[in-house]
């Protein structure tokens, strides 16, 4: 017999990966205000839009960017064409009026949360260091001149989505680590997730990945556990560099991710310092 689906928000912690996986796999995303704001602007006049103009909107929404790239993989009538690996390329091939059917008047994190100020908090400042990430990954990978840039981007922006759907789903649990971090600065979050989750976030991430069959390499990509791999490095040393500097720049382990970048990139320490500086505008 299958147990019965738990209840949204999880108030405890559930007992495996598989559990957890089973939660999120099928349960709502809200997205940014100002994404489903500006997907109904151009849903009133789609046909100034391409899938260019609206990918380019969403990408900035991991969110959205999530739920895009999981409908289309859901969908997709041949797998053996090329996966869709950005939002651009999954609105091209979905078609601009079957995206928009298919997308309708999306619900917002800011009414999903608005009883709950603390967890919207939490949740903002997973996304503000998304997109810090995903400029700086982008920037890297520019500099590398890897053709997968635009992936990379994606990557990057996705990096922390299981964090992100712990504060829209569990924000009493997302709250606890918090806290947890806050007393103690130098606690691994891997263990503190193990503790209060019974799981790490990034096996979760890696989980729905694989059960919402999103593209191969954006997995790769996303798996800090393939850390040879320059692609890895390039998204795992942004968001790194993202997380540390969150606050300020006066972080202790901020010498380290420069001295990385600058060997992943080939650079001087101080020029790799300079690139992210402009990076980060």
């Amino acid at each position: 017999m299958t147990p019965p689906a738990p209840i949204l928000p999880l108030q405890e912690a559930l007992p495996s990966l598989g559990a957890w996986t089973a939660a999120f796999r099928s349960a709502d995303i809200p997205v940014l205000a100002s994404t489903a704001e500006s997907l109904e602007l151009m849903r009133a006049n789609e046909d100034a839009f391409d899938a260019n103009s609206i990918g380019e909107m969403i990408v900035s929404d991991p969110l959205m960017t999530l739920k895009v790239l999981a409908h289309a993989a859901a969908y997709h009538p041949d797998k053996r064409h090329t996966d869709a690996e950005t939002v651009t390329a999954a609105i091209v091939w979905m078609g601009i009026t079957p995206f928009f059917r298919a997308f309708g008047p999306q619900p917002t994190v800011e009414e999903h949360l608005r009883q709950q100020p603390a967890a919207l908090d939490g949740l903002m400042r997973v996304l503000r260091r998304a997109d810090r990430a995903a400029r700086f990954a982008l920037g890297f990978a520019a500099h590398r001149a890897d053709p997968d840039s635009a992936v990379i981007h994606s990557a990057a922006c996705l990096h922390d989505f299981a964090e992100m759907l712990l504060w829209i789903h569990a924000p009493a649990l997302a709250l606890q680590i918090r806290q947890r971090q806050s007393v103690n600065r130098q606690l691994r979050s891997a263990a503190v997730q193990r503790e209060i989750l019974n799981i790490e976030l990034a096996d979760l991430e890696q989980s729905l990945m694989k059960a919402w069959h999103l593209p191969e390499l954006l997995a790769h990509i996303t798996d800090d556990k393939r850390g040879h791999d320059p692609k890895v490095q390039t998204v795992r040393l942004a968001v790194r560099l993202a997380r540390h500097t969150a606050e300020d720049w006066e972080d202790p382990a901020v010498p380290d991710d420069l001295s990385d970048i600058a060997q992943l990139l080939n650079l001087a320490p101080a020029a790799a310092e300079r690139l992210v500086h402009d990076l980060d505008v």
